[in-house]
């Protein structure tokens, strides 16, 4: 069988002879000399992996198998293709998200082989539509049906309770995603509208949900004082409607609070005791990304960007919004908003990377508290004005090291980005969206030993395959679906940083996607063999 070596760092070979018909061949795809890391947290082997049609049909050392093309592993890392639950992909620019940018080499590079979507209460409502967008898929796709989408798309942004036939047209809604194919019902119940939404009607649409099998994930209703609160009102949503938990990007906000998380976690568990599926999920970043607009009382930002530009205008109601904003600050512990850093505004690119306190003093105002709010809800009114009503996107020094090592420690923990698809080079955005699992493997693995390899790997693959019902994907084993990724750990880097994120990670060697090879020496092939996938794993 000729075979073509290639001879690089890697020490990684493949058969690229293109003259070698398929049915010449016992498998399309034989790796050799792996080690492995199968997903389940059992301890690494040695050993060879076949795969035909999209899937393994066997692992073993030393397998005598005919192969189409062949690629030796050298005794380094063979993992399944990272999962990553927590993404937000529907960016409607053509020049962003999935549809703009439906390679997703961003995720891909650095070991991602399938993302869910329609976090944090945001999706797309109409699936079939959205997928009829999704031509040439680099990697495999699932969505939640968010909760915030649906509410608007019945009521608008309005601060109320839904009436009875509101509240039956968005179950129907609801019905409709998950008949369509979503994998769960998804909350922000910090963002407008979901805030205004009370428990009942959440339970309400989570039931509608639970009847095709789908997992409640929530960005809870508060991260700071209230976490423990937040914390049992999704377990209770989940317990009644009869599903799944999945608690978003788990964390505790403000420095007045750094050290807690323990008890946090603790309460998780004690659910978990008293049988609930309760788990989580949390990025490995100290920083938190999200909207400007979280600096103000949440009844500040409801409605339109008119709306809230008329709160603003208005004398009255700016002094209340004032004092509210100066409260949050004080309950957090910060001094300033020199904990506030843009990653895009849309009126004024030169705020990209600068805090709001480098921004007032940019504009040449004193540096009070009162200026750099004045600072803010201009930017917010600006920003509106732009196309977007929460004024700009920002990443917040929220959470502290040491509490993120603790949320990792803890073997309920998936690892998640957060992040998004959005134009190389645009914007300076969390580095989240390029490095986070090769930062978990080169920093919490290989540097500072918090996680071994193989728990770090579960938490990134047979976890979160277990929590959305992917029950053919996440674990090295024959029969399952062949998402693969070949890891240089000694190299493994997330070269993206808070000052130049936009770069891709490094030690990904190969990445496999249904058995086709989507990246090869750390660099795409523009093999799109990415799939939109439903809860049980199945296929669209």
């Amino acid at each position: 069988m000729p075979v073509v070596r290639r001879p690089s760092r890697l020490l990684l070979t493949i058969l690229i002879s293109s003259f070698v018909q398929a049915n010449a061949a016992e498998v399309d795809l034989l790796i050799e000399n792996a080690m492995v890391v199968d997903g389940t947290g059992n301890p690494w082997f040695f050993s060879d992996v076949a795969i035909s049609e999209g899937h393994i049909i066997a692992v073993g050392a030393n397998l005598d198998i005919d192969a189409q093309h062949s690629i030796d592993a050298n005794g380094r890392v063979l993992a399944p293709g990272f999962i990553d639950v927590h993404t937000h992909v529907e960016a409607s620019s053509r020049r962003e998200g999935l549809a703009g940018i439906p390679r997703a080499d961003n995720y891909m590079l650095d070991g991602v082989t399938t993302i869910v979507t329609g976090n944090c209460g945001t999706s797309e409502i109409d699936i079939p539509a959205w997928q009829s967008e999704l031509r040439g898929l680099g990697i495999n796709v699932a969505t939640l049906v968010g909760h915030n989408s649906v509410r608007k798309a019945v009521m608008g942004a309005d601060n109320r309770a839904p009436t009875p036939d509101e509240m039956q047209e968005m179950q129907a809604l609801v019905d409709k995603a998950m008949r369509d194919g979503a994998v769960g019902l998804s909350t922000g119940l910090l963002y407008v509208p979901g805030t205004y939404a009370d428990t009942e009607e959440v339970i309400g649409l989570a039931e509608v949900a639970s009847k095709h099998g789908g997992v409640y994930a929530s960005h809870i209703r508060e991260q700071g004082a209230r976490l423990h609160d937040s914390i049992s009102e999704a377990v209770r949503i989940g317990r009644e409607a009869n599903m799944p938990v999945q608690i978003s990007h788990f964390k505790v906000k403000g420095r007045t609070r750094w050290g807690t998380i323990g008890s946090a976690l603790e309460l998780v568990e004690s659910y978990r005791r008293d049988g609930v599926d309760v788990v989580i999920d949390a990025y490995p970043y100290e920083r938190a990304s999200t909207s400007l607009g979280v600096t103000l009382p949440r009844w500040a930002v409801s409605g339109s960007a008119a709306d809230i530009a008329a709160r603003i205008s208005d004398k009255k109601t700016r002094a209340r919004i004032v004092a509210g904003m100066k409260s949050m600050l004080e309950d957090g512990g910060y001094a300033d908003y020199s904990f506030a850093t843009v990653a895009q505004y849309r009126p004024q690119p030169s705020y990209d990377g600068r805090t709001i306190t480098e921004i007032n003093k940019l504009l040449e105002r004193s540096p009070t508290i009162d200026n750099e709010i004045e600072t803010i809800l201009e930017m917010m009114v600006n920003g509106g004005a732009a196309g977007y009503s929460q004024g700009a996107s920002m990443i917040y020094y929220y959470m502290s090291n040491e509490d993120v090592d603790t949320i990792f420690r803890y073997a309920n923990t998936a690892v998640a980005s957060d992040g998004t698809i959005m134009a190389f080079g645009r914007g300076q955005p969390h580095p989240r969206s390029y490095g986070t699992n090769a930062r978990i493997l080169a920093d919490f693995v290989r540097e500072r030993q918090v996680l071994t390899l193989e728990d770090a790997v579960r938490r990134m693959t047979s976890l979160p395959a277990r929590t959305f019902s992917f029950y053919d994907r996440g674990i090295i084993r024959p029969g399952f679906v062949a998402d693969l990724v070949i890891i240089d750990l000694e190299r493994v880097a997330d070269k993206a940083s808070y000052e130049n994120p936009h770069q891709y990670s490094d030690g990904f060697d190969v990445v496999i996607v249904n058995g086709a090879i989507a990246a090869f020496d750390g660099e795409p092939t523009d093999v799109r063999a990415g799939q939109f996938i439903t809860h049980g794993g199945q296929d669209q």
